[in-house]
């Protein structure tokens, strides 16, 4: 098998870079489409403006829902305005959006989040809905994006439980990849893990655990320190090219088994991760020490690490069995674990690292 690694063509991180987009973006075209939510048109777009100086620049709402609908619009509108370039600020849904339009319409496209809650602005990939919401596909690209530009001080102003949630998504990088360094399983990049990938998932435990705490107090004050912008990077670049070119595992699918729990539901990705990644190491057998690590530093953060954090008020065992069925569902990255994975040695994970976190 092949060692391949993927990645943005250009990652751009620092106070205040939204105020250089007109100039990072003129490498890629000269009529951008900007695509964001009503909030963070607000929040970016006389910023924008001012960056391309006396250029023209189309904007256009995003309506809430990254589904074939909006997609095709937006289409449609890209074409209307002889756009050459996308960009897409805001959260997933909205990158993904403007991905999608993208490849579509054959352009490239500039990234740029506002918040670092989870590691998929980076990726290859969309996540597509229905109108109304619910899971439609996965949409692979043949490419990463163009560009990626992170302004920290407008994801230092987020929400503290965002990037909290990014550092929960980010917790699992190293430990999946470990994983499926061991079993040898293909990664999402389609080969096996470079030591470049592997290298940077590991950079992006060490860096959780050495600026995690220091970043959420800085960003609890609405300011952006050194810590804030080396999580920044872990959550969204480190993290990023680490699940992806190093390869997912059984945290991640406990993750999707965790959507079927009711009570799980207002949870943010990065917050059900987290409890992933405890049951992965668990189901494993890792040392207590390294167990222990990590339900420390979740702890000091505010990740949940047992499932009464995550508001089950019963342990059902027969609703916990379903949540481990579907982690192992065919096709599930739980299978990149390097030795067969049963729903019951998954309820039993659950239970002991419930446990252990409690």
């Amino acid at each position: 098998m092949d060692k391949i690694i993927i990645s943005p063509s250009k990652y751009i991180q620092g106070e205040g870079a939204l105020h250089n987009i007109g100039q990072y973006v003129s490498t890629y075209g000269k009529q951008p489409l900007v695509i964001a939510d009503d909030f963070v048109m607000g929040l970016t777009q006389a910023t924008v403006e001012a960056s391309f100086n006396d250029q023209a620049v189309d904007f256009d709402v995003f309506n809430g829902e990254c589904s074939r609908d909006e997609i095709n619009r937006l289409i449609d509108k890209t074409g209307s305005v002889n756009a050459d370039v996308i960009i897409g600020i805001g959260g997933g849904k909205t990158l993904d959006t403007a991905k999608a339009v993208a490849f579509y319409s054959k352009l490239p496209v500039v990234i740029v989040p506002t918040i670092a809650s989870t590691d998929a602005p980076t990726s290859a990939l969309a996540v597509i809905y229905t109108p109304e919401g619910e899971f439609s596909e996965y949409l692979m690209f043949p490419s990463n994006p163009n560009m990626v530009i992170m302004d920290t001080a407008i994801i230092a102003a987020a929400p503290v439980r965002l990037i909290v949630a990014g550092m929960g998504d980010a917790l699992s990088t190293w430990f999946e990849a470990r994983a499926n360094m061991h079993s040898g399983k293909a990664t999402m990049a389609g080969g096996a893990p470079t030591r470049a990938a592997q290298a940077l998932a590991k950079l992006c435990f060490e860096t959780l655990l050495a600026d995690g705490l220091k970043a959420k107090v800085a960003v609890e004050n609405k300011v952006s320190t050194k810590a804030v912008e080396n999580i920044i990077e872990a959550n969204t670049y480190l993290s990023g090219l680490g699940f992806e070119s190093s390869g997912l595992a059984a945290a991640h699918a406990i993750h999707n088994g965790l959507t079927k729990l009711e009570e799980c539901h207002h949870l943010l990705h990065g917050e059900k991760v987290a409890f992933g990644t405890l049951t992965q190491l668990v189901l494993e057998n890792a040392p207590l020490e390294e167990i222990t690590q990590v339900i420390d530093f979740c702890k000091s953060i505010g990740l949940p690490t047992n499932l009464t954090d995550m508001g089950v008020k019963e342990i059902n065992r027969d609703k916990l069995l379903s949540v481990a069925e579907a982690s192992c569902a065919d096709g599930e990255t739980i299978h990149n674990m390097p030795f067969p994975v049963s729903a019951q040695a998954v309820l039993s994970a659950m239970l002991t690292a419930h446990q252990l976190g409690s």
